[in-house]
């Protein structure tokens, strides 16, 4: 009998596990633990998802050998049977969080949340909107700024800036 009187195993929660290759500054690894575990239940994700935050150099290393991309990306996953990893670009997000005026915990966050829709099985390249919707849905819920797709669809233009073509090819944006 476990503890509080009840039979069976105990419930075992995964904690995602966040590695900062790179440091964003204020960015809580707790808050960024509790907002990757929220995600994947909303996303009905099982099994553990990890999440690496690094630098271009890694991602664009990552991009290549895993999709024949030459270049750094925002986000990356990689499913497995049960969970997956993801991996960001800490530059990358920082530039967009200055660019959409939000903050870099933000700016993960919505990366997170992308990169676990892709880890749940949905591909914005090929489901007919379907990602894009959820992804809408779940943005909202989680009270995060515009979502990846939704940016792709609309870039916000600034006097300063043109808007850039974003790519998205595989399971990245």
């Amino acid at each position: 009998m476990s503890p509080g009187g009840r039979s069976g195993p105990p419930h075992l929660l995964s904690e995602p596990v966040i590695i900062f290759e790179k440091v964003v500054e204020s960015v809580s690894r707790r808050g960024l633990v509790r907002f990757t575990r929220k995600a994947q239940k909303l996303a009905g994700v099982s099994g553990e998802v990890d999440v690496l935050i690094a630098g271009n150099r890694r991602l664009q290393q990552l991009n290549r050998r895993f999709r024949k991309r030459n270049k750094p990306t925002d986000v990356l996953s990689f499913p497995r049977r049960e969970g997956g990893d993801i991996a960001i670009s800490a530059e990358i997000a920082g530039k967009n969080a200055r660019l959409y005026r939000h903050s870099a915990a933000q700016e993960l966050k919505v990366l997170i949340l992308h990169g676990m829709l892709h880890l749940a099985g949905y591909d914005h390249e090929t489901d007919n909107g379907q990602m894009a919707k959820m992804e809408h849905k779940l943005r909202a819920k989680l009270k995060l700024p515009a979502s990846l797709i939704g940016r792709v669809q609309s870039p916000k233009r600034t006097s300063s800036s043109r808007p850039k073509q974003r790519r998205s090819a595989g399971r990245s944006q």
